[in-house]
């Protein structure tokens, strides 16, 4: 679909149009499956390799510095590559895209199942999905430590944060303020501790001339002013501005765009990292949904496209429904629907279109700083405290905060768990099919009790 300009093998490939670049970010909001590492291959693949529309290392460039950036790294480097070829158009027309599909799929799914959720077939459904999701979130808690925690400190901050969110119901905020605290302690003091190999290496990779190559000076739109930050501010500030005070007649809307820009902002180390904090408001603070319709939010969002952090939209339907923002159910949770993806996704474009100036005048490899190995040691503790919370929900359905063990221990989640883990430690599964299988497994499952 949409095959490149052919051109000569020593020549870079034209500029392609707005309505040529429009048409490979829709057809990848709808096959952006795979989490950020599938979508940021799958744009390496097409764009790098096949399109060369960009240069292998300045992909890199752009992907080292969304990675260190809070929020989605793979929707913000479509922003970025999208940008640089087209400016702020550009930028906004591949992030709404990367993000769009999954939002419609998501809202209507949540429709769905909050009419149809207590059907005996669909809840056997979601009965074998649980136990794949306790599986999903406890391989990422071990696959993010097994590549960042590369000391004995590291890994005590991993333990301290676990103990400090499970134990003593410290904020996610105040956990990530801690770990960076200690990170910069840590640099002065112990630095070797600090530092932690692998990354995104640069490639020896040749795929012929690209349209942004190595040496392309950045476009008139990405040179960097102090006049244009300043405007770029300006602009992103009166936006959120305007958008809290057209929400200032329904207070739950209006929480709902102060929690999200916050949590946008605390979204260090991927979507698995801020879902303690989106859990800890949305259930325990504002009970915009019940803990396992969480869970049940986030196996969707692992088997739609786009960004996991498309769990936002489950949360906001889901809020405006029981919470009747409006009277009718369909347009309550659109409008959460609508706010939580809003302001989730306001602070990535903000990053990209005031980020990238400075980043493309200082281009050079980007390195995580200490802090930030700190914050994402912390962040691994507070992923399997999320394991924890989702596998107490599952293991032992009907237990409650107050009986956290009541109730009978229901052991075929845990085998289904134990095997789930081990399809994707071992054998690499694919967690769509992981997931997929658990949902036919619970599907006849309620057919046989």
């Amino acid at each position: 679909m949409d095959a490149p300009q052919q051109t000569s093998g020593d020549l870079p490939p034209q500029l392609p149009t707005l309505g040529e670049a429009f048409k490979y970010w829709l057809k990848l909001g709808f096959i952006s499956f795979g989490g950020p590492a599938g979508q940021i291959s799958m744009m390496h693949q097409e764009l790098v390799e096949r399109r060369r529309w960009i240069s292998e290392q300045r992909y890199l460039h752009a992907l080292n510095y969304c990675m260190l950036l809070p929020g989605p790294e793979a929707i913000q480097l479509a922003i970025y590559i999208s940008w640089l070829m087209h400016g702020i158009k550009g930028a906004v027309m591949a992030g709404v895209l990367f993000f769009l599909p999954a939002f419609v799929l998501l809202s209507l799914l949540a429709g769905i199942y909050l009419n149809f959720g207590d059907v005996p077939a669909v809840q056997g459904i979601f009965y074998g999905i649980k136990p794949a999701v306790v599986a999903v979130v406890l391989f990422a808690a071990w696959r993010i430590g097994s590549r960042s925690i590369k000391s004995e400190i590291l890994f005590a901050i991993a333990v301290l944060a676990f103990i400090g969110i499970l134990f003593f119901d410290i904020g996610f905020p105040w956990i990530v303020l801690a770990a960076a605290i200690l990170g910069a302690i840590g640099a002065k003091l112990m630095p070797a501790k600090f530092k932690v190999g692998g990354g995104h290496g640069a490639s020896n990779k040749e795929y012929g001339p690209a349209l942004i190559d190595d040496d392309t000076p950045p476009p008139a739109h990405a040179r960097f002013t102090w006049r244009k930050l300043t405007v770029t501010v300006i602009a992103f500030v009166l936006i959120w501005v305007v958008g809290m005070a057209m929400l200032l007649g329904k207070p739950e809307l209006f929480n709902m765009g102060k929690f999200f820009t916050k949590a946008a902002f605390l979204t260090l180390g991927g979507a698995y990292a801020v879902l303690p904090y989106v859990y800890q408001n949305a259930v325990e603070h504002f009970g915009w949904l019940t803990g396992p319709q969480m869970m049940d939010g986030l196996a969707l969002g692992e088997t739609t496209p786009g960004p996991l952090i498309m769990i936002v939209t489950w949360v906001g339907y889901l809020g405006g429904v029981s919470k009747s923002i409006f009277g009718d159910p369909v347009a309550a949770g659109l409008a959460g629907a609508t706010v939580a993806t809003f302001f989730t996704f306001l602070p990535s474009f903000f990053f990209i279109i005031a980020g990238g100036p400075i980043i493309e005048a200082t281009r050079g490899e980007l390195k995580f700083t200490a802090p930030l190995t700190a914050i994402t040691a912390a962040v691994v503790g507070v992923i399997l405290n999320l394991a924890v919370f989702f596998a107490w929900h599952t293991f032992w359905p009907k237990a409650t905060a107050a009986a956290p063990f009541s109730g009978p221990f229901d052991v075929i989640p845990v085998i289904l768990t134990a095997a789930c883990f081990i399809a994707l430690w071992k054998y690499k599964a694919d967690i769509m099919r992981v997931i997929g299988v658990c949902a036919l497994l619970g599907l006849a499952y309620s057919f046989v009790m």
